[in-house]
Formats: C-alpha cells, structure tokens, sequence
C-alpha cells in the first residue's frame, strides 16, 4: 500500500509532494518532490499508483465543496476543537478563488479510481482519497499546545518553526503506529539535525517555501498512513462526504 501527500497549491504556485509505502511493518519515504502544474503532479501519481496498484492519496486541500457561501461544517469543527491550538483551517465555499482547482483535483483523482473515504475499513487495501490538514495533525501527533507557526511571517521567524517541524517529524513519527522509517536517502529524513538547519538557515524564500510544502506533503501522506491504518479508532472525521470532510488524527489524552 501506498500513501501519496498533496500539499496543493490552491490557486497557484508549487505543490508539495510526497510518497509513504507501507513495507513490512512501518513506512519509507520513496518520493519528495515539488512541482507546479496539474498535468505534472497527475503524472507522478500515475508513475507512483498506477490502476490497479492500491494506493491512498491525502490532499491538505478542500476537495469536496457543495456549499455556496460560508463555511463547511468540517471548517467549522477545526475551529471548535482545534482553535485554542490557532489551528482552524480557511474557510470553504464555492465562490472561494481557490474553489474550481481544488474541487477539480478531487474529481480528477476520482476519474482516476481514488474513491473519497470519509469512512474506511482500516487496512483494507483499495484506491482512495481524503482531505487532510496538517496543523491540527501536529497538535494530535506531537503532543503541541500550539501550532509553528513557519508558513507566514518573516523568513528569521519561519526558519527556526520549520527546523522544529522536522525534529518533531523525525523524532516522533518513528515511535508511534504506523512506525515511519528513517532509512531513506530523501534529505528531509536523512540529514542530522544540525546539517539539516544549517542548510534550513541558507535558505531564500523560495527554497524555504518548497522545504515547507515537502514537509507538509509528509505530513499529509503520514495522516493518510495514519487513517487507513487506524480508522476511527483514533482518527477523527470533521464532516462527511456530502457536505465535505476533514480526516485528522485524534488528541488522546
């Protein structure tokens, strides 16, 4: 099985890219890229999972979009529960810019054979897809009080966020289920700490902005590692497939 993470764009721009594959009894990173157009990012999911080959596909973006104003339930319950974390997502609507691309890469997928899994049968093979969002995730996976903040802000503010991501990334993820391997060539496992923010601190802001789309496209295909691999049991779904979804690892207590 396969766990493919979209960081899309959602109107322009580069998206974060990523590839988990399940092998043996924990995952490897196989793939980090980014890249820009649609066509592209299709292309690598057709190179990675092609039909039949089961896969999953986690998308940090809303692909399922049926209201016309306001905001999505889903939206909603982020800020409920994940709010105190400055964790609730950007609202949702079908007059949002954003709305035609967003809402089209879920149908693309789809016409691809990942079906939306807004209920799943853990480890079931299949080819799915689901909508994902990174923040709250690292609140639920990292035990956090809040959210780093490294996607805004000044680029000496964002560094030192997104050198932490990774620690966390690197010391957590191998310790919980679904176990993530750090034996991988990929540079955003493989890198010391201290390598790693070395080259972090030399770093302009477009090359700043594609470490973090490749850290956040990890982190979503984790959560659908994380999904397939737990169902319900520990994973909680904000919404439902009609009215839009969200799927993010619970806060255990």
């Amino acid at each position: 099985m396969k766990f493919l993470g979209v960081d899309l764009g959602w109107s322009s721009g580069k998206s974060g890219l990523c590839c988990l594959v399940w092998r043996g009894d924990r995952l490897y990173l196989d793939s980090s890229e980014c890249k820009l157009d649609l066509d592209d990012i299709f292309a690598w999911i057709e190179a990675i999972a092609p039909r039949p080959q089961t896969a999953l596909v986690a998308v940090d973006a809303p692909t399922v979009i049926p209201n016309a104003t306001g905001m999505r339930e889903a939206d909603k319950l982020t800020h409920k529960y994940f709010g105190r974390y400055h964790a609730g997502c950007y609202p949702a609507n079908l007059n949002s810019r954003f709305a035609a691309r967003t809402v089209g890469f879920g149908c693309r997928l789809e016409a691809c054979g990942f079906a939306h899994a807004a209920q799943i049968e853990p480890k079931k093979p299949g080819r799915y897809q689901i909508e994902v969002f990174p923040h709250p995730a690292t609140i639920a996976l990292f035990g956090l009080e809040r959210i780093l903040k490294y996607k805004k802000g000044k680029l000496g503010d964002r560094k030192p966020e997104l050198m932490k991501l990774r620690q966390y990334i690197v010391d957590r993820l191998p310790q919980l289920e679904p176990r993530l391997s750090l034996d991988t060539d990929c540079d955003l496992l493989r890198l010391k700490p201290a390598d790693f923010n070395a080259e972090v601190e030399s770093f302009k802001g477009k090359q700043l902005k594609a470490l973090e789309d490749r850290l956040d496209a990890l982190l979503c295909a984790y959560i659908g590692a994380y999904w397939w691999y737990w169902g319900r049991d520990r994973t909680w779904v904000f919404g439902d497939r009609a009215s839009g979804y969200i799927v993010i690892p619970a806060i255990v207590n």
